[in-house]
Formats: C-alpha cells, structure tokens, sequence
C-alpha cells in the first residue's frame, strides 16, 4: 500500500471523508496559499466540520418536515407595516428556544405567519436545535389515534423531544370532542421545557370555540401565555394583493356585480 492510500484508510477509519474525498485538491490549496503545516491542519479541518455542518442542516430540514422553504430574507416586512422587523430578529436569535418559550403569530388568512413560522425554524436548525412542524389538525388527529390505540404516552414524548415545535394554523377548524384535552397533555409537556411557534386565525379570546371545553381552553391559554411573545399581524393578504395588481381580483368584484345586478333585473322582470 503506497503513502496515498494508506493516508486514505487512516481518513476512512476516523471518518474524515471530506478529507478523504478533496485530499488532492487541499493539498493543492494549501500549496498554492503557503500554508505553514499548523495553517493547512487548520484549513482540512475547517472543511470537514463545514461539511459535516451543512449534512446536518439538511437531515434537520428534512425531518422537520416544513410545507415549503421560506427564509427572513424573503419576507416583505414594508407590506405588512403592523410588524416589528426588530422584534422579529430578536426572536431570531432564538433566545426564545433556550428559555422554553412560545411566540404565536394571529391573523387573518394569507398574510405571512406561516412564512414567518418556517423562517424562524429554519434559522433554529441552522442554530443546531431539532425542529418539527405539524399542522394543528394532523397534530391533534395523530394524538387522538394514538390514544385510541393505546400509545398516547409514546406520541406525546415524540412531540415532546424536540427544541420547537411549530403548530400551524391552530384554529382554523375546530377540535372534535376530547381533542382539547389530548392538546392539554402535550401542551403541558412542553411547558416550560420546549419552546414553540404558533400560527392562528383567531384573536386569543376566541380560542374557547376552538378547544370545545371553556375550561381546558383557560387550562391550555395559561400555559401558552404564560412565557409567550404574541405578534399579532394586521393587513391585507399576500395573495390578493398579487390578484389586486394583476386586475383579477377588480374583474371578478365587477363580474359579480353585474352579475348580481342582472339577476336582481331578472326577478324585477319577472315579477312584474
């Protein structure tokens, strides 16, 4: 075995495979820079801990099971006025994560708080805390066939484990009866021990139609509230503004006008 190979084999037996796989092209690097030994040791391993880094990131994105990739850089911050670009970084930081806390974003339908919610966990992944996302519906349907099925306790130390759990579009349908109560159980793992990012449609005074029972919905707001960030955004929807600039939404408000004009016609024609 020549000096190339068995450099090779010492990098496999310790699982250097960036080292392994761009040996000749390091070298190269480090020659053309002039790199003392200490300076090229110092480079190789640089390499393999980004590379290790970046598989991580990409494994964590995958298991978090985000709906779409959205980042901070993509938000239009100037077309939703109401939000606080500063609070939004300092929540970035993730300062949150550490001390168990939860930030809910309210607001109507198509104004970002998904986005936002994806954004700030990825910025959570690429900060080295485990993250999954869950609509609200799919969250409470799987406890609720765990239960069924006698194995709630090993889902809900499942939703337990990771840094963030992100629950999206809570609100948007309504619980089935005793959903409220298997929401409570997670909810109450978590508290104070993971953090969490929340999406909802509705205002918090309206979350009691949601969880069914008024006295679970107080149960699962005092440990929601308690340590939370609550960002509430106000404006116009991301997707009828693009329709409003486009004109579609304009010529579909004048069809349905005239429509509804020439049925009102119609009946006064025919009634008379």
């Amino acid at each position: 075995m020549d000096a190339h190979d068995y450099l090779t084999a010492l990098l496999n037996c310790l699982k250097l495979t960036v080292l392994r796989d761009q040996l000749d092209s390091l070298i190269d690097e480090a020659g053309r820079r002039d790199l003392t030994i200490r300076e090229a040791l110092t480079l190789f391993c640089e390499r393999e801990v980004a590379r290790r880094d970046q598989r991580r990131i990409d494994m964590s994105f995958g298991l978090a099971h985000f709906p779409f990739v959205r980042d901070l850089t993509g938000f239009d911050f100037g077309a939703q006025p109401s939000l606080d670009k500063a609070q939004i970084r300092e929540i970035a930081t993730g300062r949150f994560i550490a001390n168990g806390e939860a930030v809910l974003f309210l607001g109507p339908p198509g104004i970002g708080k998904t986005h936002l919610a994806v954004a700030l966990g990825r910025e959570a992944i690429v900060a080295a805390y485990s993250v999954v996302f869950k609509p609200a519906t799919t969250l409470v349907a799987q406890l609720a066939k765990a239960h069924g099925e006698g194995r709630l306790e090993e889902r809900l130390t499942h939703y337990a484990k990771p840094r963030v759990l992100i629950i999206d579009e809570l609100g948007y349908l309504p619980f089935e009866p005793d959903a409220g109560h298997l929401f409570f159980q997670l909810l109450s793992r978590r508290y104070e021990r993971g953090a969490m990012l929340v999406t909802s449609n509705r205002v918090v005074g309206e979350c009691g139609s949601v969880f069914g029972d008024p006295v679970v919905a107080t149960a699962i707001l005092d440990r929601l509230l308690h340590h939370s960030h609550v960002i509430t955004i106000r404006g116009d929807s991301y997707r009828l503004r693009e329709k409003r600039r486009s004109g579609l939404l304009q010529n579909a408000t004048a069809t349905l006008s005239q429509h509804q004009s020439d049925m009102a016609n119609g009946i006064g024609a025919c009634s008379s």
